[in-house]
């Protein structure tokens, strides 16, 4: 891999755009490899990428039906975060916050990775309280926080509501201040990139349609593009999890929702921080182009359609407006739909199957993004060794049978989830 740096941008754009390689190759498929993973999104590549740098593990096929970006990875509003409560959340995702700050560097690609801070509010005394335990618990897990009262937050965001009209008067926040956003198209890039410079084929438009059994064992996949033959399958492919599940015979606890996602017209830099209200389930930040990203909670029914419906987009403008009123003036120029493959406890699988020689990485649900280095760092440790990463231990697919469940949602990260 050729690396960039300015002085190749300042060759390059002297002697002409022609001299600019690839990326990354268009490859015919091998027939076999010692590992297939199926999902070209952010947490397949970054596990073809972790399994060839980590583990020397290069006889490697990314398999994705359509094209390299163009599923959640980059259809999501690109908030990194590891403000967990629970342990096993707590230490995995802090974990993927370390890889964040050193990914532009290791991958040799600009992720454009803002620590700008991620604010939530607290709006009750209730869940001021609620907070102040979650700050200790990410403390003593070595995770930055800081608790703010009601001016301190007043003076950070002063566009929020603070008026004595507001419909949840904000009581205080929690604040911590490395989280913040990345560039989502560009981990996918960067990711997809260095994978193939160790030798990883990254195959586009190739659809899985079935798996290749030798006995109780699968041995390779059905593709559009013929028959591949594999040591071992990664399944990586987030809201059509069940789909492929049940190709191969697994029968998994997992569901498919619609997430939308909006983004309003250019402003001048006003929200300087990621923003979360405690009263709803709302977030926003500012992209580099001025606009507003924003979203809110899962449209209610199963569906693999990228886009959602109108209930849910008047449930967002609802708790945006009641959050920072002047969000009500912006049109909004464009929204989307990613598809979430939630679990009961919406916490994610990582591990091996009942179906000998089948891995499962699913049940991303909200917190996919954020968690693509860990998520590929530990799937790729699995796939090469064949058992769980210790940072993934409690995400095993079994816990649901056993009743260790991790509901986050539950320990109480918004009040009106209680």
């Amino acid at each position: 891999m050729r690396g960039y740096s300015v002085f190749s941008i300042l060759r390059n754009g002297l002697t002409g755009q022609r001299h600019w390689r690839r990326a990354w190759r268009a490859p015919v498929p091998k027939s076999t490899y010692d590992v297939v993973i199926v999902g070209g999104g952010g947490h397949g590549l970054a596990t073809a990428f972790y399994l060839a740098e980590n583990h020397g593990v290069r006889n490697v096929a990314v398999l994705e039906k359509g094209y390299i970006g163009g599923g959640n990875v980059g259809r999501n509003t690109t908030i990194i975060r590891s403000n967990y409560r629970l342990d096993g959340n707590t230490q995995f995702y802090e974990f993927s916050m370390k890889l964040w700050e050193g990914l532009s560097r290791a991958l040799n690609f600009n992720v454009m990775f803002s620590q700008r801070g991620f604010l939530l509010t607290a709006n009750s005394a209730g869940e001021f309280d609620a907070f102040g335990y979650r700050a200790n618990v990410m403390r003593l897990n070595g995770i930055d926080a800081e608790l703010l009262d009601s001016e301190e937050v007043r003076r950070m965001a002063p566009y929020l509501d603070f008026s004595e009209k507001a419909l949840f008067p904000i009581h205080g926040a929690i604040l911590q201040g490395r989280a913040g956003t990345a560039r989502h198209d560009a981990v996918a890039w960067g990711y997809a990139r260095a994978a193939d410079a160790h030798g990883v084929d990254i195959i586009q438009g190739c659809e899985v349609t079935g798996f290749v059994h030798d006995g109780e064992r699968i041995v390779g996949v059905e593709t559009t593009k013929g028959r591949i033959g594999a040591g071992k399958v990664g399944l990586a492919v987030a809201g059509h999890t069940s789909v492929l599940g049940h190709k191969a015979g697994l029968e998994l606890p997992i569901e498919s929702h619609i997430l939308q996602a909006f983004v309003t017209e250019p402003i001048k830099p006003l929200v300087h921080h990621v923003l979360a209200y405690g009263a709803d389930h709302f977030y926003v930040s500012q992209s580099d182009k001025g606009g507003l990203v924003f979203g809110g909670g899962l449209d209610g029914y199963n569906s693999y359609a990228q886009r959602g419906n109108l209930g849910v987009v008047r449930e967002v403008a609802e708790a945006a407006i009641a959050m920072m009123p002047s969000i009500s003036r912006l049109r909004i120029l464009r929204h989307w739909g990613g598809v979430m493959d939630m679990t009961p406890d919406a916490s994610p699988i990582i591990g091996p199957t009942p179906v000998d020689g089948l891995y499962l990485n699913a049940g991303w649900c909200y917190g996919g993004f954020k968690a693509t280095p860990a998520s590929g760092w530990c799937f790729a440790h699995t796939l090469a060794k064949g058992e769980a990463h210790p940072l993934a231990a409690a995400y095993r697919l079994d816990r649901f049978r056993a009743g260790r469940t991790i509901d986050e949602a539950g320990a109480g990260p918004f009040a009106w989830l209680q």
